[in-house]
């Protein structure tokens, strides 16, 4: 996970649901990527839960910021939002697979079923497909216009290409640095700052480079969207079927909502995971 002060409360949150539903919560060990304040942060994880396994890797952000285009939120636009991009190079080599959570979301099942999530040996990495989605609306006319751009979603891809979140993913960090997939990212966002070819933040050069090649998981583990649209933020209902993960994706989290006494009905499934104590106030806010 990532961990800053603007989404400390979810990821405190995220941490609890996490342990409190997994079988065996000592064999968990969480790895933080942070910009800044590591020391502080540090102290509120350990305050938090002081038997928690833990490391904290700091992360430059310098070398993304000038690679960043503006989307259609600007929370979309925080450089640590980039960081799963730099995974395999940021964590030790010695980790050869991780799980990947964003910071508005719980758990209500065991991580460990996730952890094992089967993924062939030419696949980098697993995640829930949405392949219902209009995937075509995550590129500009520009992208689909030109085809030497279009035709990289039909080359040497397992299926056709489809929708996944990258708030939730599993992945192979020793395959992923084998082939060099931080460089095909950074290529895609390169060519955004010279050519406008997507609107949405950090996710569409992950599917332009794995969207048909990433292994299935199912859709219980990630029952994203329940931030709402990332205009309004109108309060949505999960989709059909079992729940092992809720993600408020979207512009509404549940902890605002909360706050501002205009909560979601969802957002009731969030609350009792919230650790906000009053004597962090300031550190939250600083």
């Amino acid at each position: 996970m990532t961990l800053d002060t603007a989404y400390l409360r979810g990821s405190m949150a995220v941490i609890l649901s996490v342990l409190q539903h997994s079988s065996c919560p000592q064999n968990i060990v969480f790895h933080f990527v942070t910009s800044k304040q590591t020391h502080r942060l540090q102290n509120y994880v350990v305050s938090s839960f002081p038997y928690l396994k833990f490391k904290i890797y700091p992360y430059d952000v310098a070398a993304i910021s000038g690679l960043i285009s503006t989307s259609i939120r600007s929370a979309l636009d925080s450089p640590l939002n980039y960081a799963r991009n730099y995974l395999a190079d940021i964590l030790p080599t010695c980790l050869s697979r991780v799980v990947y959570l964003d910071s508005d979301l719980i758990l209500v099942d065991d991580i460990s079923k996730l952890f094992t999530t089967h993924i062939p040996g030419d696949v980098v990495l697993a995640a829930p497909e949405y392949c219902n989605a209009n995937f075509t609306t995550y590129f500009t006319p520009t992208f689909w216009s030109n085809p030497s751009l279009s035709i990289t979603l039909s080359l040497n891809r397992r299926h056709s290409p489809c929708y996944f979140n990258t708030g939730v993913m599993v992945i192979e960090l020793k395959k992923w640095r084998e082939g060099d997939y931080t460089r095909k990212i950074i290529e895609w966002m390169e060519l955004q700052k010279r050519i406008r070819i997507y609107e949405l933040g950090s996710l569409p050069p992950f599917l332009l480079v794995f969207a048909g090649n990433i292994a299935p998981v199912d859709h219980r583990w990630n029952q994203h969207g329940l931030g709402g649209d990332n205009f309004r933020g109108l309060c949505r209902d999960l989709h059909p079927g079992p729940v092992s993960l809720l993600h408020w994706s979207g512009k509404g989290k549940p902890w605002v909502r909360l706050d501002g006494g205009r909560p979601c009905p969802l957002d009731a499934l969030w609350a009792p995971y919230d650790l906000l104590e009053p004597r962090f106030d300031h550190l939250i806010e600083s």
